[in-house]
């Protein structure tokens, strides 16, 4: 999607067509927040907060597991289910990113060609950009431009089970990790920090002999989660199977996604947790703020690039020439 070379961006008109949900616009609008120019950076600010009374009543879901575990498949499955019941879906999937160009390279899109073909969603891959855990750097708001175009159900796919996980649940409402029956021990795939932040744990590929399979490593997480502190007082992960090939189990995924937001919402913690997110990503953003003027700086840059010598060579500490670099950034 191509920008303006100039800074000739009509906000209001931005807004104006979102709220209208024209896709295409939407498409122009994320390129817009992705962008690393100033002037572009500035107008994505003005665009995001113009919208942002528009923003916050969709369902946000992120949704990891270990490569193969299907899921885009199962959120090409999920998305259908949802448009069928008249929800309107936007996925957004963090793709790893080339080395050679930057760009996405697994292209989600052709593993979700059901939802590609739909009109009541928007998939978006956007590279990772080498950030953390693979969670792009500007997937909050896009999720935020997506709401304020009318989809009421945000998908984050993130690359796998890593880093991102804590990425993912400090801008999505429900953490949904996948796994599959069968491979191996079952226990062997639960990780402490990922069951701590998951809402639910769902079993893919529950169909034909691996039913009994699906339900046994079921059982499994389930008997692991009892002896493990959840994430919630209010709510305890579920395990589910499902099967994102025949769409069996996927009625009883999403109920418990609305079971959840029911319960957070009664005791409170779905508004304070949102509050809690606001807050992490104001940091976030400041950090990438400090650091992107320490690039773009070229006196700076030639100071820390002469301190990282320094460093290297063992002539100062890494904790005094981290004091002097916030110096040069007052």
């Amino acid at each position: 999607m191509t920008l303006p070379k100039t800074a000739s961006l009509d906000i209001k008109k931005l807004a104006k067509d979102l709220r209208a949900g024209q896709r295409a616009t939407l498409a122009r609008a994320i390129t817009l927040i992705e962008s690393r120019r100033g002037d572009h950076q500035a107008a994505a600010r003005d665009l995001v907060q113009a919208l942002l009374s528009d923003t916050g009543k969709a369902f946000r879901v992120g949704i990891t597991g270990s490569p193969g575990v299907g899921k885009s498949t199962t959120i090409d499955a999920l998305g259908m289910f949802l448009i069928e019941r008249g929800h309107k879906v936007a996925v957004l999937a963090v793709d790893p990113s080339s080395a050679r160009t930057g760009g996405s390279i697994l292209g989600d899109k052709t593993r979700m060609a059901r939802l590609a073909n739909s009109d009541a969603a928007f998939i978006r891959p956007s590279p990772s950009s080498g950030t953390l855990g693979g969670v792009a750097a500007k997937t909050r708001e896009a999720m935020l431009l997506c709401e304020a175009a009318g989809f009421d159900v945000v998908l984050v796919e993130t690359v796998g089970i890593g880093q991102s996980e804590t990425a993912v649940s400090d801008m999505t409402d429900f953490f949904l990790a996948l796994m599959l029956p069968g491979a191996g021990d079952e226990l062997q795939g639960i990780k402490k920090g990922l069951v701590e932040l998951a809402d639910m744990i769902a079993i893919n590929k529950a169909d034909g002999d691996n039913i009994k399979r699906a339900n046994m490593a079921a059982a499994e997480y389930r008997s692991a989660l009892h002896i493990l502190s959840p994430r919630s007082q209010h709510w305890h992960p579920p395990v589910v199977t499902y099967s994102a090939l025949t769409g069996a189990g996927m009625d009883a995924l999403w109920q418990k996604v609305v079971d959840h937001r029911t319960a957070m919402n009664a005791s409170g913690e779905f508004a304070g947790r949102r509050r809690e997110q606001q807050v992490k990503w104001m940091w976030s953003m400041l950090e990438q703020r400090m650091m992107a003027r320490l690039r773009s700086d070229a006196t700076i840059r030639a100071k820390v690039k002469k301190t990282e010598a320094e460093v290297a060579e063992g002539r100062i500490t890494p904790a005094l020439a981290a004091e002097q670099i916030a110096e040069w950034l007052k």
